[in-house]
């Protein structure tokens, strides 16, 4: 194992760029290049699907139902009309058959002509409907009858038909014998998947909403807002509400546990930390070898140090952020550095560069990685460790690296140095610390919002980034 696994690290050096910093756009999971669909969408894409496949269907069935009966009562109204046509001319003579041809061309808008040898004609039959309505005229009519959709450039329904050896053509409107148009169709397909569209929103909207708040009420919780994530405990539904009955029940729990953590933390600053200020107090006095007396003293310290780890990791996770200078708070956590033999700090924040966060818990992530990197990130020919700081400013978030120049840790580790008590072989030891630390900024730094990534740095030693949100000088 690695003496120097609690060393710091930061991003791959693939993601960083020429600055050594983050880019804002970073995303290790790869979740950004996936085109995200919220549950209501993807509930009302399906639906919908199933609603116009549905309409389809239903509308192909009833044309192919509805097609035979209109071709065969189609067929009959022409028939009808082209024998009662012929029976009154065979019934009339020259003088009465023109003016009954004159007549039913005025009041039926039915026009009878002779049938030329030379006329051309367009026959009926270019569609499945017009050859059906064809067949049954001829099945009716005899098989010498002719149906057209237009006669010598005239467009109209021409039936032609026989009376003895004379021929003749009778012109009708089409449209009397097109009770349901094409145009009809598809007004009531459009209508009807309009109003199929607005019931799949709104069942996708009352199947989803449950879960929208239970959502909300889950982002609450992860908060620490146990108060403002309670859920209905009346809906009408039995699987949401024995559902929500569960998450606020678990929410309580949750809330409890919260406040007997707080109660327990202030006991144990009181119980285990008097009792040591006291042993040290009396080692000071008692213990006659100074060597023994400066051993004891230490690891009293020591221990003083380790329980103050637990309480910072352990500590609530509400903050309250503020502007705060991120120059401020570096010049305050080195101070009690600027002494030191074995560290040496290069220090490049601007004056002017604020961040938002809380001024105590910045500083306690500050002198983790301070502490850290003096502890673990020693150059192996100097014994000292050399600290590089910058910070930057990306639009709205501020990024801020903390490099060594030590030995760095293997690619194997850096995905276990955040993890609590984990040490390396050579910290576990030296036993000089709980594996607390980079745990602690992690989950620091996530408090406030931000983001604290590990990695080698590329030239050597390792690198911790951060990224915190950007605020407006105060």
């Amino acid at each position: 194992m690695n003496p120097f696994a609690n060393t710091l690290t930061d991003a791959p050096n693939t993601a960083a760029d020429n600055s050594g910093l983050m880019p804002l756009d970073a995303s290790p999971t790869g979740l950004s290049a996936r085109v995200a669909l919220s549950l209501f969408w993807r509930t009302f894409f399906l639906l919908a699907l199933l609603l116009i496949g549905s309409i389809l269907a239903w509308l192909q069935t009833l044309r192919a139902l509805e097609f035979e009966p209109r071709a065969i009562q189609t067929a009959q109204q022409i028939a009808s009309l082209v024998n009662l046509s012929r029976a009154a001319l065979i019934h009339s003579d020259a003088i009465n058959r023109v003016s009954l041809i004159k007549t039913m061309k005025e009041q039926e808008g039915v026009r009878i002509v002779p049938r030329e040898p030379g006329d051309r004609f367009e026959p009926f039959d270019t569609d499945a409907l017009g050859q059906r309505v064809s067949q049954e005229l001829q099945s009716k009519l005899g098989p010498g009858t002719v149906v057209a959709n237009s006669v010598n450039r005239e467009v109209g329904l021409w039936v032609g038909f026989t009376i003895d050896e004379d021929r003749y053509w009778m012109l009708t409107d089409r449209s009397r014998f097109s009770p349901t148009t094409g145009r009809t169709w598809l007004i009531w397909l459009i209508t009807a998947g309009i109003l199929s569209l607005a019931g799949a929103a709104l069942i996708a909207r009352l199947i989803n909403r449950p879960l929208k708040q239970l959502s909300f009420a889950a982002g609450r919780v992860r908060d620490g807002d146990f108060e403002a994530s309670s859920l209905d405990e009346t809906v009408a539904t039995s699987e949401i509400r024995a559902v929500n009955i569960g998450f606020n029940r678990m929410t309580q729990m949750l809330a409890k546990i919260e406040q007997d953590r707080a109660v327990m933390l202030a006991g144990i600053s009181h119980d285990l930390r008097t009792p040591l200020a006291r042993l040290r107090l009396e080692t000071e006095l008692s213990v006659v070898d100074v060597q023994a007396q400066a051993n004891m003293v230490a690891d009293i310290a020591q221990l003083d140090a380790i329980i103050g780890k637990f309480l910072d990791y352990a500590r609530p996770g509400n903050v309250k952020l503020s502007p705060v200078s991120l120059r401020e708070a570096f010049d305050n956590c080195l101070y009690s550095t600027r002494n030191r033999t074995d560290m040496q700090v290069n220090l490049d924040v601007a004056d002017d560069l604020m961040v938002l966060a809380d001024a105590v818990e910045l500083g306690r992530v500050i002198t983790n990685l301070l502490e850290n990197a003096a502890r673990y990130g020693k150059s192996p020919t100097t014994g000292v460790a050399l600290v590089d700081i910058t910070a930057k400013a990306r639009e709205q978030w501020v990024l801020l690296r903390l490099r060594d120049h030590g030995v760095g840790v293997s690619e194997e580790q850096l995905t276990t140095l955040t993890t609590p008590f984990y040490r390396g072989e050579g910290a576990r030891t030296a036993a000089n610390g709980a594996g607390l630390g980079l745990a602690i900024v992690e989950k620091t730094v996530s408090r406030m919002g931000g983001t604290f990534v590990l990695s080698n740095a590329a030239s050597g030693g390792l690198a911790a980034n951060i990224k915190l949100q950007r605020a407006l000088k105060a």
